[in-house]
């Protein structure tokens, strides 16, 4: 909870993994949005009254598209950065898509609903786009490049859009060039400007300023550009970086003005397994017409995150929230679940209360290719997540059902119907988006531990996560912060229960790896093999989770 209760908070604003956000004010109020990548519903809306306490109140993309691509998981592809604006009394979502283009979607209620996606540009591998209507009405467009689609990166281009930003309207020009850039001046040294992304563009005392991250993402900066036209030329320098701080990378977000006069930005850090969470800085412009963010290191002219800090100042201070993780399934399920892909229709019964009911979906033995899997962001750093599995299965042998772990290595523990009847068991897969290593596909198995034991009805099953910090080799760079010699997880315990009182350990630990651009993911799933019979097969079973919570 970062409203420690006091007049202060404490970084992160948000635990979960809403990498890459953007935020707008519009009256008293804030909204924010993030990447969603693969994870469906797509472009989660958050609301708040004062940038600290947070409630998730709906997303603007109900399926990626196009549709039939995103029926299976593409991790890395999807909803890359957003930029969320709101104008004549609409709210507009620009996201990316480096396979398809520039999309947008719009609202007069951020709760929804949503246009549909309309293509605004599709440039091969534009990302991380955001809209500015100038003070004539003319519209624009800043965005970059994903170097994995357009063969080059580093570049900041400017569009023209149409009045109604529904379509570009030009090839636009470059206005930041990392490559041709002098060194950026910061706490570890003159650094290259190199991987500057995630561009937003916004007008202040006659300078056009771009907000950009630049150094990767977590040894990184936050960068500031500024120009008196908004075609250039542009000058910049480092706003924040590190310092002597544990906040690696801290870069990418927005810079929010509020109806006290203050400013602040919000942006990411990433954590590993923990995905990137979202922070919260001070910001100040100084008499030179360039902010500094955060805690000024010294005399220089970029600062540092904080850590704990003042809130804003406010008309009325909000109780103290975070989005919902726990969920009693009540009446459906909180707004938090995603999917892996596009859903079908019949993956969850809508029609069961009290209780979640998840179809025995026929698919790939490795859940790395289950679009099926029903997921949501890790809450915090230490925690256990616990939940009761039923399974009835339609009849087919390997039909099975649990509670999941994800990320580049998963795991679960579950239950599985067998010949012999069902079985409690854990299962681990290491390297199961099967990447390549030297040249070579690495090849992937799942572990299988049963336990010995008779089961005739639900299973309480429970994870327990705990923070572990990895050695990482130094970066082949000449300067970096102290932050790139680690990575963090989490240690992953599993334990079940007869009857939801006393819990008995049971695998082995294992620890986390994040996914592709995202942290690692806890969630549920049932599952039948694919192939044959059960591709053929008329019967199709299904699991009911009675609950699902979060605890220490």
């Amino acid at each position: 909870m970062p409203d420690q209760g006091d007049g202060t908070f404490i970084n992160p604003i948000l635990n979960g993994d809403y990498s890459d956000p953007d935020v707008v004010r519009v009256g008293d109020d804030f909204y924010l949005t993030a990447s969603s990548f693969t994870n469906v519903p797509g472009l989660p809306v958050l609301h708040s009254k004062d940038l600290v306490n947070w409630t998730l109140i709906g997303h603007a993309l109900a399926k990626n598209v196009p549709e039939a691509h995103h029926a299976v998981p593409r991790h890395g592809g999807g909803v890359w950065a957003p930029a969320i604006r709101h104008r004549e009394g609409r709210f507009y979502i620009y996201y990316p898509d480096p396979d398809f283009g520039i999309f947008m979607v719009s609202a007069t209620d951020p709760k929804g609903p949503w246009s549909a996606p309309v293509l605004v540009d599709d440039s091969k591998g534009a990302i991380d786009p955001a809209p500015f209507w100038d003070d004539d009405g003319q519209a624009w467009l800043v965005h970059a490049f994903a170097g994995s689609r357009a063969g080059f990166k580093n570049v900041v281009t400017l569009k023209k859009m149409s009045a109604d930003g529904t379509r570009t309207l030009d090839a636009g020009r470059r206005i930041i060039d990392g490559d041709r850039l002098p060194k950026a001046a910061t706490s570890q040294g003159p650094t290259p400007w190199f991987t500057t992304e995630g561009p937003k563009l916004y007008k202040r005392g006659g300078y056009y300023y771009v907000f950009v991250p630049s150094g990767s993402v977590k040894g990184g900066w936050q960068g500031v550009f500024r120009a008196r036209h908004i075609e250039g030329p542009y000058e910049g320098r480092n706003v924040m970086d590190q310092g002597d701080t544990a906040i690696n990378g801290p870069h990418q977000g927005a810079w929010v003005h509020t109806p006290a006069g203050e400013d602040w930005f919000v942006h990411f850090s990433d954590t590993d397994s923990y995905g990137r969470r979202v922070f919260l800085q001070p910001m100040h412009w100084g008499a030179d017409g360039w902010p500094v963010i955060g805690a000024r290191q010294g005399k220089e002219h970029y600062g540092e995150p904080v850590t704990r800090h003042r809130k804003p100042k406010v008309a009325a201070q909000p109780p103290a929230t975070a989005p919902v993780a726990s969920d009693e399934f009540d009446d459906g399920r909180h707004l938090g679940w995603q999917w892996m892909a596009n859903p079908m229709a019949d993956w969850v019964d809508g029609g069961v209360k009290g209780r979640l009911r998840l179809k025995a979906v026929s698919s790939p033995a490795n859940l790395w290719e289950a679009g099926h899997l029903l997921t949501q962001k890790l809450p915090g750093m230490t925690f256990s997540v616990t939940t009761s599995i039923e399974l009835k299965p339609g009849g087919q042998p390997g039909e099975r059902a649990g509670l999941l772990v994800y990320g580049y290595d998963y795991a679960w523990i579950g239950l599985e119907n067998t010949p012999a009847g069902q079985r409690l068991v854990q299962a681990t897969r290491l390297d199961a988006d099967l990447g390549v290593n030297k040249g070579k596909v690495q090849q992937s198995s799942e572990t299988v531990l049963a336990a010995p034991l008779e089961v005739t009805g639900p299973v309480h099953v429970r994870l327990s996560f705990s923070p572990v910090e990895v050695a990482e080799p130094a970066p082949d760079v000449p300067h970096y912060w102290h932050s790139m010699l680690r990575s963090t997880h989490a240690r992953v315990t599993f334990s079940y229960s007869l009857d939801g009182v006393a819990f008995r350990p049971f695998g082995s630990a294992f620890t986390t790896r994040p996914g592709r651009w995202v942290g690692t993911q806890v969630g549920l799933f049932a599952q039948a093999p694919g192939g044959t019979p059960s591709n053929t097969a008329t019967r199709a079973g299904y699991a009911e989770f009675d609950y699902f919570r979060f605890g220490r």
